[in-house]
């Protein structure tokens, strides 16, 4: 079949992926949005999930029915060498402007605000050619927002955003995905801010996206962070949905896959989105005509492995020191043991996450000499631990992977 109206490619016909299979967070969304506009108190929202899951995907779609309820809306991703006050800012001179608030006197006080939040990014003493500028075209206003405490400001600064949609009976919503990689007092500033706004009835949500372990950093920040925010896991797609994923776009070019084709497909994906659009991508290209068979899955699946050790798995793994691939690879050789041992089954399915303890005993060491590893792991975002003692990969079957390779 052409290649050039591969649906399943990155950008095919510049349209958004499949998203299928995450129609109850978006009704969810749908209310919450309709509640804060009848002003009424709603919590903020974060979707937490392995990668490949979806999730950026689910976050631009909720971005996209924000936007269609006439909402402002702004967007980055958290970065864990950037502090927090030049994405929001930025994200808040967008929002703010979506607004499309009747009173240009007083857009621009607030947009004023914005910036001085923005500018106190700069060390105390910056000469100004060192300041950054946030390109906003009003004067800064002095004494809103720019104490130089991240809590302080951004409390007044969620204020100040919310009372200049409130005016007008909308509302911000600001998203952030790998929401995870926050320094731990923006984090700490960000709860606080969604505490005085839904304390307030301010019409401000954060829509957050992040690894698993996110609801544990938020709340070993604020203790009070379980009520701030409607946590919603993002997993892989059960078996209707994921079909779903691969049917819709590939009828729209007048294609159609048979039921064992099907079956192959979950059997290889899972049902995860990233793998369903790598496969499905090297499936549409070496599939002779419609429909897809079984035989044309099994064709692919090298080629799309092949892709997804280079792209998806080894640009992960090459992250990694020489000490903290030998952390990954004792991981995944403790997940697969502990799962034969519970499943009696040398075919088992390796366990999510497995003790620290069973990683050191590969290794032949003590779990205490391993912690600069599997610290740097976390921090990197390849490893995480859901509680004390267990840790799990970020990336669905990394561990089957790293067995593969030498």
């Amino acid at each position: 079949m052409d290649p050039i109206t591969n649906p399943y490619a990155p950008g095919a016909g510049q349209r958004p992926p499949e998203l299928a299979g995450r129609d109850e967070q978006l009704r969810t969304f749908d209310v919450v949005l309709e509640r804060i506009a009848r002003g009424r108190a709603e919590r903020s929202i974060v979707l937490t999930g392995l990668r490949g899951v979806g999730k950026t995907v689910l976050l631009n779609a909720l971005r996209s029915s924000a936007v269609r309820a006439d909402w402002g809306t702004g967007k980055f991703e958290a970065r864990p060498d950037q502090r927090l006050r030049r994405p929001l800012a930025a994200a808040a001179h967008q929002a703010v402007r979506e607004l499309g608030h009747p009173r240009a006197d007083d857009v621009d006080q607030v947009l004023g605000i914005i910036k001085s939040f923005a500018l106190r990014d700069a060390p105390s003493g910056a000469k100004l050619r060192d300041k950054w500028q946030p390109g906003i075209d009003v004067p800064a206003v002095s004494g809103r927002a720019d104490s130089g405490d991240i809590e302080i400001d951004l409390v007044e600064l969620f204020t100040d955003i919310g009372g200049l949609a409130a005016d007008v009976g909308k509302g911000v919503a600001f998203f952030i995905d790998e929401m995870q990689d926050l320094d731990p007092e923006d984090v700490s500033a960000l709860c606080a801010a969604c505490h005085e706004i839904s304390q307030s009835g301010l019409p401000v949500i954060v829509v957050g996206a992040g690894l698993p372990h996110l609801p544990a950093v938020l709340s070993a920040s604020k203790s009070y962070s379980e009520r701030l925010f409607r946590y919603s896991r993002i997993d892989r797609l059960p078996r209707e949905a994921a079909d779903q994923a691969l049917v819709g776009p590939a009828s729209e070019e007048e294609c159609e896959f048979t039921p064992e084709a099907l079956d192959e497909m979950y059997a290889v994906t899972a049902g995860y989105p990233y793998f369903i659009q790598a496969y499905g991508k090297v499936v549409w290209d070496v599939a002779p005509t419609s429909p897809v068979t079984a035989q044309d899955i099994r064709v692919a699946v090298p080629e799309a492995e092949s892709e997804l050790a280079v792209g998806f798995f080894g640009s992960r793994f090459e992250r990694a020191t020489p000490a903290e691939r030998e952390y990954l690879r004792a991981m995944a050789d403790a997940a697969l043991v502990s799962s034969q041992e519970e499943q009696g089954d040398s075919a088992a399915e390796e366990r999510e996450a497995v003790p620290t303890s069973a990683v050191a005993d590969v290794l032949g060491r003590k779990p205490q000499s391993l912690s600069p590893a599997r610290d740097a792991l976390i921090k990197k975002g390849l490893i995480y631990s859901g509680e004390r003692g267990l840790i799990a990969f970020t990336v669905p079957h990394f561990g089957r992977y790293l067995r593969t390779q030498s």
